[in-house]
């Protein structure tokens, strides 16, 4: 009975979160980006000037919304538990390549199941690429590969990624002029404030109450062969395909496509990226997200190795562009495939000496 009432949580979370993504795109955001974790940071790292791409540039209410809606909800059902310490450097550099990844393909796991919601075959490719890139971290899980055990934290650690993303939100409202905007390109294309924070906060509430992962929806039908998570994935891309349909912005093709390119080997290869690096991470990049909001400390640091990821992408030309994949970015994702390989098989080893990792 329990597993019932999760999936149903679980459906009805989705079609939430599915409407909400696509609302959110009616209300000013880019096509098929009601939500996106890996363009939002990337946004949000031009607002505080982490890098110069004038085109995406906007401190988003969205990734706000989601860590206090996830520490809010957290804290009502007393959840809210302050963790941390287990391989902070590692997860930094892991989520770090995960964000190279999604900004190769031009979007995380959520913008990619909304893509395909709103007729975009590249992100068929790009989901075929994510599944290759889980099952082969999955392996690795198999081999024994563990980021450690995290320790009990004050509440100070577990509440600080919140605290600086809330003062981060009143500099929006109140001092804007200590951020950048982008005035043309992604960046300026928004909902208003208050909805995109409204939507934040609903989806980072459910996303929290049902543990919703994209990446840990498919792992668990590998490993374990569990549907259970995998639910609350169908039903975002369920919701979002007949919102599409039903107002019109629905568009099937490669060609043509919103912030999006056709190079189908890129397409695959950086979402590859980003399913492998999120299994062994333990989430993917709004589980890590919701996660950070719960008090999960190394969840922040995951935070904070996306924002650098997504800095460093544009500082040096490595996110992709409609155009296609840059030079810099193709081997950044094939560096990123060689990182994160090594910091696995060395962990295994270590394990296999008896060492207990992390602890």
């Amino acid at each position: 009975m329990d597993i019932l009432k999760e999936k149903k949580s679980l459906a009805i979370a989705g079609t939430i979160t599915g409407i909400i993504s696509v609302a959110l795109v009616l209300f000013g955001n880019p096509t098929n980006m009601g939500f996106c974790i890996a363009c939002f940071y990337r946004d949000i790292a031009g607002s505080l000037s982490l890098h110069s791409a004038a085109a995406v540039q906007y401190a988003r209410p969205e990734i706000i919304g989601l860590l206090l809606g996830s520490l809010l909800i957290s804290m009502a059902r007393k959840e809210f538990k302050p963790r941390g310490g287990s391989s902070p450097v590692l997860r930094f550099v892991i989520s770090f390549f995960v964000m190279i990844g999604a900004l190769v393909f031009l979007g995380c796991p959520f913008r990619m199941i909304l893509r395909l919601a709103g007729g975009d075959l590249n992100a068929l490719v790009a989901l075929f690429g994510f599944i290759a890139g889980i099952i082969a971290g999955s392996l690795l899980l198999n081999r024994g590969f563990t980021l450690g055990r995290s320790i009990k934290q004050s509440p100070i650690e577990g509440g600080a990624i919140s605290i600086v993303f809330f003062v981060l939100l009143l500099i929006l409202i109140f001092i804007p002029s200590l951020l950048k905007f982008s005035t043309s390109g992604p960046g300026s294309l928004r909902a208003p404030i208050i909805l995109s924070l409204a939507g934040g906060l609903i989806v980072g509430s459910l996303a929290q109450r049902n543990r919703f992962c994209m990446a840990g929806g498919i792992r668990d039908v590998f490993l374990f062969r569990d549907t259970t998570l995998l639910i609350g994935l169908v039903m975002v891309f369920v919701a979002a395909l007949v919102m599409n349909l039903a107002t019109g912005l629905f568009k099937f093709g490669f060609v043509g496509q919103s912030v999006a390119h056709t190079n189908w080997m890129w397409n695959f290869l950086g979402m590859a990226l980003v399913g492998y690096g999120s299994v062994l991470l333990g989430g993917c990049p709004l589980r890590q997200t919701i996660l950070a909001g719960e008090g999960n400390s190394d969840s922040a640091m995951s935070v904070l190795g996306m924002l650098a990821g997504a800095a460093i992408s544009h500082n040096f030309g490595l996110a992709s562009s409609t155009q296609g994949p840059s030079v810099g970015g193709s081997i950044a994702t094939i560096l990123g495939f060689i990182v994160i390989t090594t910091i696995a098989l060395v962990v295994i080893q270590i394990q296999k000496k008896g060492v207990v990792y992390g602890n």
